[in-house]
């Protein structure tokens, strides 16, 4: 947002360009640097266009601050509150009326506008502020306003306006689209690298410069932390360090909007300040009266495993376009100081953008608006990068699971109840089923608890049921008031008429259930505090955890980390409880395994939820086709080694590997995953009969090799790679197949006398690697070209050889010579 001074803001020297560029064109690109004025310029500029008739200014920003500050700039520069002409709606607020012509809203809003009037009904105009940043609710959202424009509103606009951005693919998908660029307004910025000392911490790097840049430059500083504990531990080391005249602001989302507030606005006289940040403060925003900037480098992110379900926040370092725009903070209102606190040799290396957050973000809100909107098929879709096809079919999976999308893909009725909370789909689910089972003012007051940060602090144990105590004004008193504060309101936003204004906590593993069923938990054997989830993760608590006892929960919040999730928060929960929410997902199976205890192959009857077995028993001895398959488990676990793997069966492999090299298409795997992958298959009709490993470990695995080629293969293998060459000494030797450089033919040199050329497989495609050996066996020399070997080096071998084997044959022709395994006295 640009600073107080509206006036000539460089954007305006580019708004009579940007006015004819919407009387011609449907679709217009705008580049501006930070500071160039564009979000509270642009909106309105665009009222007095003739194409806008009596239809409203739609204007998206990726963060609640923003929209809440641009929508306040905008109405303070008319002299109106905010909510008359310029009003802003979020999530938790709305301020607009029937007189607003200019509506600020965050992305997500957006969406749900499409799906109640697809026709965007009274919105002349969709400016999407900030799209460099690649929000997942941008992305889809200029994708659908596109449809309606070609579909539906051929007279609705839309202005994508960015910082950094790669213009010429976003043109491209918005034919063509023109590009107008404006200069933007910054005084020169000085850049430092400062990279932390060896074993220094980032938080006492940070405080350090801080300090540093106090004593030795005026204005206000801003800093940049990757996230909310690096923001605490800072304040920390800087609380009692700096001056009377000095201010200490935070700022990050989950912040009051009023110290939200404080932190953008412009020091008092004669006071300065220094505002801790996260990556909010990065675009779209100006904190008056900040002259240097120190920036951490790093930015936390969150990725989505599709294998598992589960979205872990990564700290990684920022691209060089976030590190330019952080830098452009500083040069504002004169030149400034931006001090990164890295090396240039990590600048360089820095990547040039981030990531879209649709490449690595949960799809299942995505796929169920999409679904209401229609699309089954996101390939049917002008994307300007197309969704993973992993994360979408895992969201689709999810939804089906809830009964959102039917075996079509196509949204039920359920799923259309899942829409309409505003929230995404587990805890919308968590409501929907919540009211369904009587437990609608729980299931609210969970999800507007679980909407927010954590309400009690870090040592409070992972109890849920705590929490809810705290939200109902009961138990621990040392609860943050604003997030308590912000999760009854958002609990009593969604409670309906009708429900129950009691909590009950006792249901809270119940209703977790339903949102969360792949992370329903059972406590492993012999670990007190470690459990092995629905989805087959490993998770833990620490041991002093309330909940590390119990033998069944469901974790709501956890960091996703691939070996064992740390749980932060959950319910308890018991197996009939699980039975009953979650029935029609659990199946009933008989599985036969090897018992390694016993040394023998069990059967035993299981109910399992996904990967979590539930209950099981034995189901009596085994029958020959359990045996077989248990058998199996046995060689899967102690691995392909354990086999009898003879020097016929590793040639054998050898030889097909060695021609699936020539042929990939026409010969199947032989490696290890494939055999191991497709164990059953090949090895699992030899089978038949055998009751112990130790039978199995005997057995003779060419034949099942021989069969999984297959009968027309197996002759083609004969023909093509033969087991064994004929030399011309009359010997059949072996070919060695398995060899590092195979096919290698090791014989002694003598043998080949008389042979010009070096022999060859496969129709004559792979040359034989030839190991040609002393009298006495040793290597001599390794060729996949006799002739030149004949012609050159042999000269000389010879000539050492008649000296230490005078008694073998060293002919001065080679090649014409007769071929011999014996001593001249033997040929004699």
């Amino acid at each position: 947002m640009s600073g107080s001074n509206a006036t000539g803001l460089p954007i305006e020297a580019l708004l009579p360009d940007l006015l004819q560029a919407l009387e011609r064109e449907r679709c217009v690109l705008l580049q501006a640097p930070p500071g160039a004025g564009k979000t509270t310029r642009v909106p309105p500029a665009l009222l007095d266009a003739p194409w806008r008739g009596e239809g409203r200014i739609l204007m998206l920003e990726p963060r609640r601050l923003a929209a809440r500050a641009a929508a306040r700039f905008m109405a303070a520069a008319r002299g109106e509150p905010v909510g008359k002409g310029v009003g802003f709606r979020t999530r938790l607020e709305s301020r607009v009326s029937p007189e607003t012509v200019i509506e600020v809203v965050t992305e997500g809003i957006l969406l749900r506008r499409l799906q109640r009037d697809p026709e965007l009904s009274g919105i002349a105009a969709v400016l999407f502020d900030e799209f460099h940043e690649r929000s997942l609710n941008a992305d889809v959202g200029l994708v659908l306003a596109r449809e309606v424009q070609q579909a539906l509103r051929p007279d609705l606009r839309l202005v994508v306006m960015s910082a950094t951005l790669e213009t010429e693919p976003l043109a491209r998908m918005l034919d063509d689209a023109p590009v107008l660029t404006s200069e933007g307004r910054s005084h020169p910025v000085e850049v430092t690298y400062r990279p932390p000392r060896q074993g220094q911490r980032l938080e006492d790097a940070t405080a350090a410069a801080i300090r540093e840049a106090l004593e030795r430059e005026h204005g206000s500083v801003l800093v940049f932390l990757p996230g909310i504990a690096e923001i605490r531990r800072v304040a920390e080391r800087l609380e009692g360090t700096l001056g009377s005249d000095t201010d200490l602001c935070p700022l990050h989302g989950t912040l009051d909007p009023a110290r939200q507030d404080a932190a953008i606005a412009a020091a008092p006289a004669a006071r300065r300040k220094v505002v801790l940040a996260t990556a909010i403060a990065e675009t779209s925003l100006t904190i008056e009266g900040v002259r240097v900037v120190i920036d951490a480098g790093l930015e936390r992110r969150a990725r989505f495993d599709a294998g598992s379900g589960m979205t872990r926040l990564v700290t990684e370092r920022v691209s060089r376009a976030s590190a330019e725009q952080r830098k452009g903070r500083a040069g504002r209102i004169e030149p400034g100081l931006c001090i990164r606190l890295w090396s240039e040799g990590e600048q360089r290396r820095l990547r040039p953008f981030a990531p879209p957050e649709i490449a690595e973000a949960d799809l299942s809100s995505t796929v169920l608006q999409l679904a209401q909107w229609g699309t089954v098929d996101p390939s049917g879709l002008d994307w300007l990068d197309p969704p993973p096809a992993a994360h979408w079919d895992q969201a689709v999976d999810l939804l089906r699971r809830f009964g959102a999308l039917d075996e079509e893909r196509r949204i039920t009725d359920h799923g259309r109840a899942l829409l309409e909370p505003g929230l995404e789909p587990r805890m919308a689910q968590l409501l929907v089923c919540g009211r369904a089972r009587g437990a609608g003012a729980t299931a609210a007051a969970l999800a507007g608890l679980l909407a927010d940060r954590d309400p009690l602090p870090h040592d409070a144990g992972s109890d849920l049921e705590d929490r809810l105590a705290a939200l109902d004004g009961r138990g621990r008193r040392d609860a943050h008031r604003g997030r308590i504060r912000r999760a009854r309101a958002l609990a009593a936003r969604l409670r309906r008429d009708g429900d129950s204004p009691a909590i009950d906590a006792s249901r809270a593993g119940e209703l977790l259930a339903l949102a969360w069923p792949d992370r329903v938990a059972r406590r492993r054997s012999g670990g007190q505090a470690r459990f092995v989830l629905a989805n087959g993760r490993g998770a833990w608590l620490p041991d002093d955890d309330p909940l590390a006892a119990s033998d069944w929960l469901v974790a709501a919040e956890l960091d996703g980390r691939e070996r064992e999730a740390r749980i932060f928060l959950a319910a308890r929960t018991d197996r009939a409880t699980i039975e009953e929410v979650l029935g029609p997902g659990i199946e009933e199976s008989v599985e036969s395994e090897w018992d390694d205890e016993r040394g023998t192959v069990v059967v035993r009857r299981r109910r399992r939820l996904d990967r979590l077995v539930l209950e099981e028993h034995d189901a009596g001895p085994p029958d020959p086709e359990q045996l077989a398959a248990g058998l199996l488990d046995a060689v899967r676990r102690l691995g392909l080694e354990t086999l009898d793997w003879t020097a016929s069966a590793r040639q054998y492999r050898a030889r097909v590997e060695t021609m699936r090299a020539l042929e990939p298409e026409a010969w199947p795997p032989f490696d290890d995953e494939a055999l191991r992958e497709e164990l059953a298959e090949w090895l699992g009709p030899f089978l038949a009969g055998h009751r112990r490993l130790d039978e199995v470990r005997r057995m003779d695995l060419l034949p099942a090799l021989e069969a999984r080629l297959g009968h027309e293969r197996a002759r083609r293998l004969r023909d093509a790679a033969p087991t064994h060459v004929e030399v011309p000494a009359g010997a059949r030797v072996a070919l060695d197949y398995a060899a590092d450089s195979g096919p290698v033919l090791a014989v002694k040199l003598q043998a080949l006398f008389g042979w010009s050329d070096t022999p060859r497989i496969a129709g004559g495609r792979l040359p034989v690697v030839l190991h040609l050996l002393d009298p006495a066996g040793r290597p001599l020399a390794v060729t996949t070209d006799l002739a030149s070997f004949w012609a050159n080096a042999y000269i000389e071998v010879a000539k050492d050889m008649r000296g230490r084997y005078p008694k073998h044959p060293w002919p001065e022709d080679p090649a014409t010579a007769t071929a011999t395994m014996k001593t001249k006295k033997g040929m004699g």
